[in-house]
């Protein structure tokens, strides 16, 4: 069994009217290599004739999105001409790489009529042989993402990048990367093998699990030891969790507002060439 280092509680760190927690980074938690950051906006609702999401177009570098919808939407726009509405269970996968800009707001419809809303996003770094590649966008609904069921049907698998049982996830990672969200029903069970050499990024959504004899309650992030090669889940109500895993880079970050680079040079000439215009034109 892969021994537990420290299990961290979700930070709340409300944005505007978006309830919002997020345990990485914290003061206790700086990354899970190469695992950056992530927010955890919901469960809330929304009424009629709201604002919706506050992401309006604002530029990145040098890093990676994952976007979980659980529930609500996102539209999504950036300056490379990607445009898309992607709604519940679906996922977003971008590559900022050397610079784009992007807004993440509400679609009009979500806005004027409301509802429910919970969706995550994920920071990954890049390695610095590709802090510079071409950005890249692609959405995904929910039936267009492989999944599988184990335990009977009380887990249920969406495979997002890697394999796993034998399903290949729904991206191709620009590095490798094992990622999946799992929807748990009460009392299913499942172990995973994941080797030593590997982080893992383990965080509950929702509900309660049992992880390697442990419980432990949703908004909390796993931190593993690296040693051993099981990790062991049980259900104690129905959960969503999601789980990845990556070789780390082992190479200096620095991280400054939406830019993630090795060096403050570099995050000094991200701000120049944004301003320069290089990150793309932005049209409304």
């Amino acid at each position: 069994m892969r021994p537990i280092k420290r299990i961290h509680k979700a930070e709340y760190r409300p944005i505007a009217d978006l309830v919002t927690y997020s345990p990485l980074p914290t003061r206790s938690l700086q990354q899970i290599d190469p695992f950056i950051f992530l927010n955890h906006h919901g469960f809330q609702t929304y009424p009629e004739r709201n604002q919706g999401l506050p992401f309006g177009p604002h530029p990145h570098r040098g890093m990676e999105t994952v976007t979980f919808i659980l529930e609500g939407d996102i539209m999504h726009k950036d300056s490379s001409g990607h445009e898309s509405v992607i709604g519940p269970g679906g996922v977003q996968y971008m590559t900022a790489g050397r610079g784009l800009i992007h807004a993440e707001v509400s679609s009009s419809e979500f806005k004027r009529k409301g509802g429910d809303l919970e969706i995550l996003q994920l920071w990954l770094n890049l390695p610095a042989a590709k802090k510079m590649v071409s950005p890249n966008y692609i959405g995904l609904q929910k039936d267009e993402i492989p999944a599988f069921e184990m335990a009977g049907g009380k887990i249920k698998v969406q495979q997002l990048f890697g394999e796993w049982n034998g399903v290949n996830g729904a991206f191709e990672g620009t590095f490798p990367l094992t990622m999946s969200t799992i929807y748990l029903e009460k009392g299913g069970m499942f172990n995973k093998k994941i080797t030593s050499n590997e982080n893992v990024f383990f965080y509950i959504v929702r509900g309660e699990l049992k992880v390697n004899g442990e419980e432990i309650m949703f908004r909390h992030l796993v931190e593993f030891d690296n040693s051993g090669d099981t990790i062991e889940i049980e259900a104690l109500e129905d959960s969503i969790l999601i789980l990845g895993h990556a070789k780390p880079f082992n190479e200096t970050m620095v991280a400054q507002g939406p830019f993630v680079m090795n060096t403050q040079q570099q995050i000094y000439e991200a701000y120049q060439d944004y301003q320069a215009g290089k990150f793309g034109t932005w049209e409304h």
